[in-house]
């Protein structure tokens, strides 16, 4: 009997990576490989890369770096290593990839994975392979579904992609080039999808997209439906405790997606809203498609909507000729508008965007100052946000055993992590905590004395 082959994939920056490297996982499965912590034991070793990301590139070839040795040490010991790159990074950078890494023997673009097995065999016969061209056939037609064993191992939440790809065409961004035009799955192969997770303990479904809220999928009446239909379709599916979606853009927020944050109980009223900057300016030079009060316009549709919803965003300091007084408009909008969490980088070119053209440059040293007044002001945000809950009780999803002993940690509908002692077997149930302190980023506190064993409760919010 042959023994499995082992696998060791690493994956950089967004929850779709994280979900690819799953189907990757699922994929080669019929392979006969299983999955380990350990770069150094594997078989096949996959780099599963982000270009989002200040200095991506440098990142892989370091990591590459390191590969390598563990290749040359995996050799003398008579055992045969392969490395391959995938995703972002692989579709933009194929050919100098190949180029300048020796050590690489399969690169392979974020649509084309379901080719694994094939670029496997294609590295046996003729050496080294490398796909990055967008395939004409949809790869979801193409991927096994993951096995009930690997579903339950992965926990009680998971991600289903429901949309790739982008039509903005950001100035700062690789994604419409790493990730191709929008396409959207049918409304019946995401049905499916949840419906296998459901039936193996998933209670906690996020749907992904490069721009999710552009979702315009096939139906089963043959018609487009918009992402807040295909909500409340996945809501009626047995087992579904919680929704929600990731990453949306402000021009995308239509009146069907307001409704379900209004009607939806499973929806949790939490939303990652990216606005990038609070100066019009800037926001036309990255060609956002909208203005800083546009932006406050679709918060306040949210929250006319729902009282309890809360925001993330992401915000970019430093564009091409951002000045002092664009970026303190930039504070002024995340004073205004608060936010429970929210990502801030320093911009930095990606080869063959527009933005790379730019000379209107800031120095590193005011990027610098300027993010780390952004980030303070963030901070304090997400703190007070998190400091609000002492004292009250809210709905708890239990997701595993903490790691202090006896602790189960979960998440509330707002993503914060809360522990409590108690018996694992409240993992996979929602149930009602009283939140005692906070313990840097974490709620600290216990279930409360009303819930009676076996009572699950379905009131989602803070």
């Amino acid at each position: 009997m042959t023994p499995p082959r082992k696998l060791h994939i690493k994956s950089y920056g967004c929850q779709m990576n994280v979900y690819d490297a799953q189907r990757m996982v699922d994929t080669l499965a019929g392979e006969g490989f299983v999955e380990t912590a350990s770069a150094e034991d594997a078989d096949l070793v996959i780099l599963n890369t982000c270009h989002i990301r200040e200095k991506a590139s440098e990142k892989v070839y370091s990591e590459l770096g390191r590969l390598r040795v563990a290749k040359d040490e995996a050799a003398r010991r008579g055992r045969e290593m392969k490395i391959a790159v995938a995703g972002c990074v692989a579709q933009a950078e194929g050919a100098e990839i190949i180029h300048r890494a020796p050590t690489v023997d399969i690169v392979v673009g974020p649509q084309s994975y379901h080719h694994l097995p094939a670029l496997l065999k294609r590295v046996k016969e003729n050496g080294r392979a490398l796909e990055t061209e967008f395939p004409v056939e949809d790869k979801f037609g193409f991927l096994p579904q993951p096995k009930p064993d690997a579903i339950r191992a992965r926990g009680i939440s998971a991600f289903v992609t429901v949309q790739e790809g982008c039509d903005k065409f950001c100035t700062f961004c690789v994604v419409p080039y790493t990730r191709g035009a929008e396409v959207s799955r049918p409304v019946a192969k995401i049905i499916d999808d949840v419906k296998q997770l459901t039936e193996n303990g998933v209670r906690e479904i996020t749907l992904i997209g490069q721009n999710v809220n552009a979702y315009h999928g096939e139906g089963p009446d043959g018609r487009a439906w918009p992402l807040g239909k295909l909500l409340q379709r996945l809501a009626e599916i047995p087992g579904v405790t919680r929704l929600r979606y990731s990453t949306s853009h402000p021009r995308d927020v239509d009146d069907d997606l307001i409704a379900v944050h209004r009607d939806l109980p499973e929806l949790m009223p939490f939303v990652h809203l990216p606005v990038q900057s609070g100066a019009d300016r800037i926001l036309a030079a990255m060609n956002r498609k909208h203005t800083a009060d546009d932006y406050r316009r679709v918060i306040d549709r949210f929250r006319a909507a729902r009282q309890d919803i809360a925001f993330s965003s992401d915000f970019i300091v430093g564009f091409p000729g951002e000045t002092s007084e664009e970026f303190s408009a930039t504070l002024a909008l995340v004073t205004q508008i608060g936010y429970a969490a929210a990502y801030s980088f320093k911009y930095s070119p990606r080869p063959g965007t527009p933005a790379a053209e730019m000379r209107e440059t800031v120095s590193a040293a005011e990027m610098d100052e300027r993010l780390g007044r952004l980030q303070e002001l963030i901070d304090s945000q997400q703190s007070a946000f998190n400091r609000a809950a002492i004292g009250t009780t809210v709905d708890v999803l239990f997701e595993r055993a903490a790691r202090n002993p006896g602790q189960i940690v979960g998440r509330t509908a707002y993503l914060q992590p809360a522990h409590v002692m108690a018996s694992p077997d409240i993992i996979g149930r929602v149930l009602p905590v009283r939140i005692d302190s906070l313990e840097r980023y974490s709620l600290i506190g216990a279930l409360a004395t009303q819930s009676a064993p076996g009572l699950i409760s379905q009131t989602i919010g803070a």
